[in-house]
């Protein structure tokens, strides 16, 4: 996930540990010797696994993988990207294909084929999709066929712990898709193996960054089997794993981190101080807090999570929901980029957090991200990505500005720009989303007041079981787009349970009814109850307003939001070829259009800016299928440049401009692949 580090690189690590395959260790015999079936394809319902003693309980709890199906726009991206690079990476990208370490092949052993399949396998079950399943199992069958006698698994070529950090992620998922009975036996093996080797070989560099990934798997496998010595793993990983609420509860990194700063040049890429402002590193830490406090049992680990939020959103904060990190930590100018690869660890942090804290504002600022900067780093058909996007991004080219550490190829769009962690991990962030749009409410006590939650909206269908009983719910929604929701009940027999509904914090003046009866008004930023027997066909309506809203950013700079939703000037694209990538293409985009307006927007929000609505079909994050558009005033800036391909920060507001007063259109950020996002506010 990190790009160049002064003379170290990641490419330089996997030199420097090799890339010759042994001979792989079969373990086809054993496994048959101990009984363990082969997989199969779980058909019937399971209930959601809470916490086992003595594990804190958590506000909310994931629903077995393939309970939930996407519909509607959301499959529609699903689809999007099966057809793009996430179902044909291995076709067209060395790092994932047949030489794979993963696949036993003297290829990339190290993250990247982890990183392939925890979105793949998601993904490929997602949409049913036989072509991409196969693929995915034969990263599978390998890893799980090829254990050493010691309990490490994975390429014999590196003993690294991070790239098995990501590797175990994927085998849960799977397990938990198929019921294959290979999985935990090997899990087993390999944390008694860790907890043994830990001790004389330490977590170290990414792994002691990350150790919070690996908690996740401790504690999944805990949750099934109750071993103990899995709490003693456990411990010992947050003793050994950097310590993240301590940066935060005295952040001291609030500026933009440089190279000179980090002392790059230096060789210092994998000391403390580079790896604690690397961007995909602090996206991921993101929920150390609340995983470790279902081990610790207190509540300011929990809380953990609110005050990392609120400090990178201080110092580093853009509007498209992300901080900046492009590769360190980069400070608020909408100018800087951040990562994608820390898009879509970011999400994954809020979809673990949300679960375990329950706090509303974790949703929004899912929702934010996955409807926002997620797909604002694709081109429209999912072939070609950025490594780093920016808010104000007014060209893709080869230049080294902005990027506080990064590469001169990080804005382009491409097969692997800058560095290819994105290129293998950026298939995580859809699937992901859709497996996390409902979740178990739990009681603490017991079963005897569980329900559901509505934790982020899109269309799905969920089939899954409360207290033994098998509920079916469909979600019809152009959401975020549209602001209603409607949600229909059937249960196979009259059950009482709360249905649990996320009120964004934005959304004052939210209505629900059900069956047509008005509820009691809800709270904006809370989750809103409705408790009774719900009986087949039951529906719930939610109304959300989407008056447009006007928001403050860097040097007072403003952005338009609706919704989830924020909204971006699209500038006129140029997009030219750089060079073919096999089956893809790497592309820089250059402006045909002038760019530097700044906005009108004196008046309420909803006097000031006028909004067109049309059909959410296919593709809504796409300029040509925009479902919404604004319209507001704006004046040029003469004033307003771009140097070497990169917008100026943005200018202190207000400003005066004496150019003549225009009507220009917004549309969804990620439908403007070059943008202007924070507008300086022009004086009345």
């Amino acid at each position: 996930m990190s790009s160049s580090f002064g003379t170290f690189t990641r490419r330089g690590f996997l030199r420097r540990f090799g890339i010759a395959l042994a001979a792989p260790l079969p373990m086809g015999r054993s496994l048959r010797a101990l009984g363990i079936a082969p997989p199969t394809v779980s058909s019937h319902l399971a209930p959601a696994v809470k916490n086992r003693a003595p594990l804190a309980a958590s506000a909310f709890y994931a629903l077995p993988l393939g309970s939930i199906r996407p519909d509607g726009w959301l499959r529609d991206q699903l689809q999007i990207q099966a057809r793009g690079l996430g179902g044909h990476l291995d076709e067209t990208w060395p790092d994932v294909g047949p030489d794979s370490g993963w696949l036993g092949g003297n290829g990339e052993s190290w993250e990247r084929g982890p990183y392939f399949l925890d979105g793949l396998i998601p993904l490929a079950w997602l949409l049913d999709d036989a072509r991409l399943k196969a693929k995915a199992q034969r990263f599978v069958d390998w890893t799980l066929t090829h254990q050493a006698p010691s309990g490490i698994f994975g390429p014999s070529t590196n003993d690294d712990w991070w790239p098995r950090f990501v590797g175990l992620k994927a085998l849960t998922q799977y397990q938990e898709l198929t019921g294959d009975a290979r999985v935990i036996p090997l899990m087993d093996r390999y944390f008694r193996y860790q907890l043994e080797e830990l001790p004389r070989r330490p977590l170290r560099d990414w792994g002691k960054f990350r150790w919070q990934d690996q908690l996740l798997s401790v504690l999944w496998l805990y949750n099934r089997t109750g071993a103990s010595y899995l709490l003693d793993l456990a411990r010992l990983l947050q003793k050994q794993g950097y310590d993240w609420t301590a940066q935060y509860a005295n952040f001291q990194y609030t500026q933009r981190i440089t190279r000179e700063y980090l002392k790059l040049e230096q060789g210092n890429g994998l000391k403390d101080l580079s790896l604690a402002t690397h961007g995909v590193n602090n996206a991921q830490a993101i929920k150390t807090g609340p995983v470790w406090s279902l081990v610790s049992g207190v509540e300011s680990d929990r809380a953990a999570v609110l005050q990392m939020i609120a400090e990178l959103d201080t110092s580093h904060g853009l509007p498209n929901g992300m901080f900046s990190c492009d590769e360190h930590l980069a400070g608020p100018d909408p100018s800087q980029g951040s990562e994608l690869c820390s898009v879509v660890e970011y999400m994954f942090s809020l979809e673990q957090s949300l679960a375990i804290v329950g706090a509303a504002s974790l949703g929004d600022r899912l929702e934010r991200l996955a409807f926002n900067a997620l797909p604002g780093a694709f081109n429209d058909d999912m072939w070609a990505h950025q490594y780093n996007q920016e808010p104000n991004q007014v060209e893709c080219s080869l230049h080294q500005k902005p990027w506080t550490t990064d590469g001169p190829e990080s804005g382009l769009y491409g097969l692997e720009p800058n560095f290819g962690c994105c290129t293998a991990n950026f298939h995580q962030g859809w699937p992901k989303f859709a497996n996390s749009l409902f979740l178990l409410s739990g009681d603490p006590h017991g079963d005897a007041n569980d329900g559901l939650a509505a934790a982020v909206y899109a269309p799905c269908q969920v089939h899954t079981m409360v207290r033994g009983t098998a509920i079916h719910l469909v979600e019809e929604t152009g959401y975020p787009f549209r602001g209603s929701v409607r949600i229909t009940v059937d249960p196979a027999a009259p059950l009482g349970f709360p249905l649990q509904l996320r009120i964004p914090s934005w959304a004052a003046g939210t209505t629900i009814s059900v069956n047509g009866k008005q509820q009691p008004a809800p709270v904006a930023g809370t989750f809103a109850r409705v408790q009774r027997t719900w009986a087949a066909g039951d529906r719930v309506e939610i109304v959300f307003p989407m008056a447009p809203r006007i928001t403050r950013w860097f040097h007072e700079s403003v952005a338009v939001e609706r919704g989830p939703l924020v909204f971006s000037y699209g500038i006129g694209e140029s997009w030219v070829k750089l060079r073919h990538r096999g089956l893809t293409a790497d592309w820089q985009v250059f402006p045909t259009t002038q760019w530097n307006y700044g906005l009108s927007v004196d008046q309420a929000p909803e006097k000031a800016v006028t909004v067109a609505e049309s059909e959410v079909g296919q593709a809504a994050f796409t300029a040509r299928h925009a479902p919404v558009k604004l319209t507001v005033k704006a004046r040029k800036l003469p004033q307003w440049r771009a140097q070497d391909g990169v917008a100026d920060p943005v200018p202190q507001s207000p400003v005066h401009s004496e150019e003549p007063e225009e009507s220009i259109q917004l549309i969804p950020y990620a439908a403007a692949k070059l943008r202007i996002t924070a507008f300086p506010q022009c004086k009345s």
